[in-house]
């Protein structure tokens, strides 16, 4: 923290990073899986079996990026010394990213400001996971009904 800056503004500044890093995580995670997409036609596919796969696929590599974004919160956590420890730093993130907050672990006062800011941050990525798997299944579904609707 520089000259004249109070503790609020330093991890509102950390916590803008924490955003940014989340969120990029999401978009690389995202362009991963749509390029994946392109290339195996798959937003052409009709067959039921291939459809699960997909589906089956699309969600794994959701919660795997959701996972990521959670071990980094986390990390930064026991960086930054709010929690000790991985273990409960990732199950305070996880709690707080998916806005399930139980409550039995909670940071410090100078840290507190950080859950709302990543919960905030988990509700925005997981909408747009779900904006995505909507579009996506919504797409296969479409396609699967012009395939039954033709023979």
């Amino acid at each position: 923290m520089g000259p004249g800056q109070s503790p609020t503004v330093g991890i509102l500044l950390l916590c803008a990073g924490m955003v940014a890093a989340t969120l990029a995580i999401h978009a690389v995670g995202f362009g991963v899986l749509l390029r994946a997409i392109v290339r195996y036609g798959a937003l052409h596919t009709t067959s039921i079996m291939s459809i699960t796969r997909w589906v089956m696929g699309l969600a794994c590599w959701l919660i795997l990026i959701h996972l990521i974004e959670i071990a980094l919160w986390a990390l930064f956590y026991v960086w930054r010394g709010c929690l000790t420890g991985f273990e409960p730093a990732f199950y305070f993130s996880g709690a707080t990213y998916t806005t399930v907050g139980y409550g039995d672990i909670v940071l410090p006062k100078a840290c507190r400001a950080l859950a709302p800011l990543e919960a905030l941050t988990g509700i925005l990525a997981c909408g747009l996971s779900t904006g995505l798997f909507f579009g996506l299944v919504q797409r296969w579904i479409a396609n699967r009904t012009k395939v039954i609707h033709s023979q």
